[in-house]
């Protein structure tokens, strides 16, 4: 699965990872995280968030 990166603040997004603290499981798509799930640092939705390699 591929990483995203918050274009605004450089936080990368892991699927691997997740983000547990805000509902998002381990093994969780990028394209599967609810539309309303924001950045967990800067508080943007995911449309500021760009595919990294």
């Amino acid at each position: 699965m591929k990483k995203y990166v918050c274009d605004t603040c450089g936080y990368v997004y892991d699927p691997e990872i997740g983000d547990p603290d805000n509902g998002v499981a381990p093994g969780t798509a990028f394209e599967n995280i609810p539309d309303d799930w924001v950045c967990p640092l800067c508080g943007l939705g995911k449309e500021a968030f760009s595919e990294t390699e």
